[in-house]
């Protein structure tokens, strides 16, 4: 047996990734980040493997004296990829884990729901809904069906919209909190007056990583990620305004100009069939979690104003670049 049993196995690297990892290697845990290509700034104390997670066998070398793998990919949002490469993705890490015996913990997100009118809870079904909600329905049946077998212990961890610095793909990213942060009118498209629930990227990390840590029990199901009490977006952007000592300079687009809009712009033709999650009141119940671990999350008065800071700084970075 190597001595790179002992590596978590982390695949993906974007900004969960990257606080998956910041989490494990600040408790002294060694980590082995996985995917295409090397990361920029790789962390002390982190090893990297490049792996393409849509080639089985690179995946199933990469992982084959692993232990513990945590699945953080994103794919570009675009449902015609999603489609194939969602549970392509899923099916070589699943043949992975079964291979090397390690169990596996999916940072998962909310989509499979599909539309809803009360707070979302796990035992929800799947949905065939759309086509971004459809892929990820599939790659839970998958998920499911290979535990169920006995062929890997899976546990999957759902989180809703998440935010935090470094993190621009999000509601509260790059349009909205981001444009703020350096002087711009936020951006929404459809509402801004829903409650609507979001959770910090490190309270997501830390979820993923006690589900991984977590007895055998806990396996073979999904959980969600506890949130700070609902706010409505508009909500939290006031806050980041005030953080930022400015006022909140915010425009909602109606979301009857999104088929317009779409012919232009890739992000809201793909958005048309996701507004279910802006059209009404997005709550996540997350008592299950909160139950068995912890509650003690990022409350917002502290994580959006830290987040609009830290993306005023990255903005200041690049400009003394420029």
């Amino acid at each position: 047996m190597s001595a790179a049993t002992n590596f978590i196995h982390v695949v993906g690297y974007g900004a969960l990734g990257r606080e998956i990892v910041r989490q494990l290697l600040a408790a002294g845990r060694p980590v082995r980040i996985i995917q295409r290509s090397r990361p920029k700034h790789l962390p002390a104390g982190a090893t990297f493997v490049a792996a393409d997670i849509l080639d089985p066998a690179a995946i199933i070398e990469a992982t084959a004296d692993a232990q513990a793998v945590i699945c953080a990919i994103g794919f570009p949002y675009q449902a015609d990829l999603w489609e194939h490469a969602w549970p392509q993705a899923m099916s070589n890490l699943l043949a992975g884990c079964a291979g090397s015996g390690a169990r596996l913990a999916f940072a998962d997100n909310l989509y499979l729901y599909g539309p809803q009118i009360r707070p979302l809870t796990e035992d929800m079904a799947a949905v065939d809904y759309g086509r971004k909600p459809k892929a990820r329905a599939q790659v839970t049946r998958l998920w499911q069906a290979a535990h169920t077998a006995g062929r890997v212990q899976v546990v999957a961890v759902r989180s809703p919209d998440f935010y935090g610095p470094g993190v621009e793909q999000s509601v509260l990213g790059s349009a909205s909190m981001m444009a703020l942060a350096r002087g711009k009118t936020a951006l929404l498209m459809g509402a801004a007056d829903f409650p609507h629930d979001v959770a910090h990227v490190s309270d997501y990390a830390r979820a993923v990583i006690t589900l991984l840590d977590a007895p055998q029990d806990a396996y073979g199901q999904a959980w969600h990620v506890p949130c700070a009490p609902t706010l409505t977006l508009r909500q939290h952007l006031q806050i980041a305004a005030d953080a930022l000592g400015m006022p909140l300079r915010l425009r909602v687009l109606p979301a009857w100009l999104a088929p317009a809009l779409g012919l232009f712009v890739p992000i809201v033709r793909e958005g048309i069939e996701m507004q279910f999650l802006f059209d009404r009141a997005y709550r996540v119940d997350a008592a299950k979690f909160r139950e068995r671990f912890w509650s003690d999350v990022v409350q917002f008065d502290h994580g959006l104003a830290e987040t609009a800071l830290s993306f005023r700084a990255a903005a200041g970075r690049t400009s003394d670049v420029v």
